[in-house]
């Protein structure tokens, strides 16, 4: 396994859910504080933390051996964050999950990672249309393949 911090994937997994840290905390049967200092980057969970945090969150821990290390995830700017709380990023994510035949919140955790990489791609924050006009293109493309 890599040193890849897991803080940014887990709050992702947790706002494209949109949870709140003490309902995941309550269903994985850990403390606010814990999940908290995770998602921050703090705290080195054991493998039973992290399956019980995937059974709270509907998805399922892989841990696995690789020669090659995957890149770091880049923390959801703040626009994302409040984009992925809304009821249309959950639509789109699950419009686009029904598509590929994944599940909807995995596919809203890479959506705000992925989000995450263009804004780092572009040197600043898009903003919210700007967005939504990212969102409908993958959506459009997805609906009607070349």
């Amino acid at each position: 396994m890599s040193n890849e911090p897991i803080g940014p994937r887990l709050r992702a997994l947790r706002q494209a859910s949109g949870r709140t840290v003490a309902s995941v905390a309550a269903d994985a049967g850990l403390s606010v504080p814990y999940i908290a200092n995770l998602e921050n980057g703090r705290g080195n969970p054991t493998t039973n933390a992290l399956g019980r945090l995937a059974a709270a969150l509907g998805t399922e821990l892989s841990i696995g051996f690789s020669a090659e290390t995957p890149p770091a995830a880049a923390p959801a700017p703040p626009g994302v964050v409040k984009l992925s709380r809304s009821k249309r990023f959950r639509a789109t994510a699950a419009v686009l999950a029904e598509r590929s035949g994944q599940d909807p919140q995995d596919v809203a955790a890479r959506l705000i990672s992925a989000c995450a990489v263009l804004a780092e791609v572009f040197g600043h924050e898009p903003g919210e249309h700007d967005w939504w006009r990212v969102l409908d293109a993958l959506v459009l493309v997805a609906e009607h393949p070349a």
